[in-house]
């Protein structure tokens, strides 16, 4: 696979050591074990696959190689680059402006714009009305489209199922820039619908099925379809996309769910189920399923606790909390700052959408197990940054820089 040019700021010579093992010990990445850390009385434990994904490291090479190549020119970013405030503030530091926030309200308007600026299309995609919007201004953004390779996989999936008369049903959240962008590519082909989660899938077999009047939909999925739905005919073939960055199991379930509701619906055998539902497997993450495969093997181990660095509005690294609150205590943190002390922790419940502070997070038996991972967003000097805030609490038996040349051995 590609390897791209990361600034330094954002590496770790510790998680580099670590997955640089890991990768030659498990090349077919079938072992989603942890690392241990053994500091004596901390033990870490470390996810096998976590932080900057493909299409991230795309977009901060290409962002950072603009910023370089176009020292006299204006250079403006849609929206977040990715949904990690370092990063994103490193950006802003350098003179690039956001457009947009993360939720597509307006910051600087269109008109301000000209034919001799730079606008940067962000990993997560933009939608074609935008596109064309920037095209009618004169603004060329093929060379500085970071759009992931992945989620426009997801686009031209839409397409090709798009072709054969399916409507897409799109997994994800209404109001995310990547959905908002899948949205209006697969909405351009052939009627499109977004639903949340499993509630709202079910809630869409309602009017499959007939059990709720086509009459309802338009409320029930207000500013979630495209213009021109018609509830009673765009139902009868259907096939379902994601956000890349949702819970892949979730994306599986509830496709299977309306697989099965179609076959009842229909009466179809294993050999007609096309005639009323596509086969959209392939368009899943691989850093999601292996992010999330990761964290799942990672809970195999019994451990005090857990710690997910990454940004807050990060749909991947929320997901990543998800999973690790269904098993031990879980702090959500964006950086080692929130690791106040040795009593106090700054986290954030996405649930309710604000920080909380916790005393005593530390237990007081030796030794104490913890177990860390991050989101796609997350650069891996974060991680080093909580592991070295963390060891500065205990009486260790090796510091980090013994650590990375065990490793390197």
């Amino acid at each position: 696979m590609k390897t791209f040019d990361v600034p330094i700021i954002y590496r770790s010579p510790l998680v580099a050591a670590i997955k640089n093992k890991r990768k030659l010990e498990d090349r077919m990445k079938k072992d989603f074990s942890p690392t241990l850390l053994d500091f004596g009385d901390l033990q870490v434990y470390l996810a096998r696959h976590f932080g900057f994904c493909y299409g991230v490291e795309n977009a901060i090479e290409i962002s950072f190689r603009t910023i370089e190549e176009n020292p006299d020119k204006r250079i403006f970013l849609l929206s977040e680059m990715i949904h990690n405030p370092q990063v994103n503030a490193e950006l802003q530091s350098r003179g690039v402006r956001f457009m947009q926030d993360t939720y597509g309200k307006q910051l600087i308007g269109f008109e301000e714009l000209s034919a001799e600026d730079i606008v940067v299309i962000p990993a997560f995609g933009t939608t074609l009305e935008i596109e064309k919007k920037l095209t009618d201004i004169g603004i060329r953004t093929e060379k500085y489209n970071t759009t992931c390779p992945f989620v426009e996989k997801v686009w031209n999936r839409s397409e090709q199922i798009a072709k054969k008369n399916y409507t897409v049903v799109v997994h994800g959240k209404p109001k995310h820039e990547e959905t908002r962008a899948t949205f209006s590519h697969a909405a351009s082909n052939t009627a499109t619908v977004v639903v949340n989660d499993m509630k709202e899938a079910e809630l869409l077999a309602k009017f499959i099925k007939g059990e709720r009047p086509a009459s309802e939909f338009y409320e029930v999925f207000k500013n979630q379809y495209s213009k021109g739905f018609n509830a009673e005919k765009d139902l009868v073939r259907i096939g379902v996309v994601n956000q890349t960055t949702m819970l892949a199991s979730d994306t599986q379930a509830i496709a299977d769910f309306l697989k099965q509701v179609m076959i009842s619906k229909y009466q179809l055998t294993e050999g007609e189920v096309d005639k009323h539902f596509a086969d959209t497997r392939d368009t899943l993450c691989y850093a999601t399923n292996d992010n999330q495969s990761a964290a799942m093997g990672m809970l195999q181990t019994k451990a005090d606790f857990a710690i997910v660095i990454g940004g807050y509005n990060s749909s991947n690294t929320s997901h990543l909390v998800e999973l690790c609150e269904e098993r031990l205590p879980t702090y959500f943190i964006s950086s080692d700052e929130k690791i106040l002390s040795a009593n106090e922790i700054l986290h954030y419940d996405f649930h309710q959408q604000q920080e909380k502070l916790t005393h005593d997070y530390l237990p007081k038996e030796r030794p104490v197990h913890i177990l860390i991972s991050s989101g796609a967003s997350c650069p891996d000097a974060l991680v080093e940054g909580v592991i070295s805030k963390l060891i500065s609490f205990f009486k260790v038996n090796k510091t980090i820089e013994e650590l990375v040349r065990e490793f390197e051995r």
